[in-house]
């Protein structure tokens, strides 16, 4: 019967060494959470969790931590701002307009448009949610639009906003041949949209116990930047995106601060035939 010679002895004691500290590496990081599809990945851009200035830490001021109790006082001040609320906007294009029109006045709706804004009232009132308004831009379309809307809706406030007018918001990328706005339209136009971005789109207040629905009857250009923006995609990225008129896209900001898009640019409640986009 063969015995072992030191050598192999040696060899075998440093596999079954080299084996248990595999596996307990393994046991290792088989517990740590990783990322879903590979175990090593980095963000090439980490969410901002704080996008909209409002996340309950960046309202609370920080101190120095003593003891204990003042760890409680500053846990019970986060309370105080934490949202439990769930804002909901829901953007709507315009329906279909005279686009030959020379002035806003003259780039009210065709008789498709009109059509077009009634299915998606229609829609809206079947969604059956407690609407809390509706925000109209102040554009001939758009107010056209809103009009129509409010009557499947004839109990929700309407109020009307110059920040949701069309304009161009930032220069998209990549760029295009057929539409070059002025450079100094960018800058006029885009601080302003910008500004109805920041208007509208935020986590609740703490003071807001119920989840909210505003809609947002508007243009193309400003939907499309405002889904950029709030996704935290390049906001250069929105003529990327195409949108049918009288659609509808859902946005909803939880009170973590994070956005869900539940729908872009719907137009699935009408039929093909009433369906446009230019």
């Amino acid at each position: 019967m063969s015995t072992f010679t030191k050598f192999q002895k040696l060899v075998v004691s440093i596999s079954t060494f080299g084996g248990a500290a595999l596996y307990y590496i393994h046991a290792i990081h088989k517990e740590k959470v990783q990322n879903s599809w590979t175990t090593d990945f980095k963000p090439s851009t980490k969410w901002d969790e704080n996008w909209d200035f409002r996340a309950p830490k960046s309202l609370v001021h920080p101190k120095k931590l003593r003891n204990e109790r003042d760890e409680n006082v500053i846990n019970e001040q986060l309370e105080l701002v934490k949202p439990t609320a769930t804002r909901h906007i829901i953007l709507v294009r315009h329906g279909q307009y005279h686009i030959e029109g020379k002035t806003d006045e003259q780039r009210f709706l065709t008789k498709l448009g009109k059509s077009q804004a009634e299915y998606t009232g229609k829609r809206l009132k079947e969604l059956d949610f407690p609407y809390t308004d509706i925000v109209k831009s102040t554009m001939s379309r758009a107010q056209e639009t809103g009009t129509i809307i409010s009557q499947s809706l004839p109990n929700v406030q309407v109020t009307e906003c110059n920040l949701l007018r069309e304009g161009a918001p930032i220069p998209p990328e990549p760029p295009v041949g057929h539409w070059k706005p002025g450079v100094h339209q960018f800058y006029e136009d885009g601080a302003r949209i910008e500004a109805g971005f920041r208007k509208y789109f935020h986590r609740a207040d703490a003071g807001q116990e119920e989840d909210s629905y505003t809609v947002l009857v508007c243009h193309a250009n400003v939907i499309r930047y405002f889904v950029c923006r709030a996704l935290q995609f390049p906001p250069e990225a929105w003529l990327r995106l195409s949108l049918n008129h009288a659609s509808i896209t859902w946005i909803s900001i939880t009170p973590s601060g994070r956005v869900i898009l539940r729908t872009l640019g719907d137009s699935g409640h009408m039929p093909a035939n009433v369906i446009t986009s230019q």
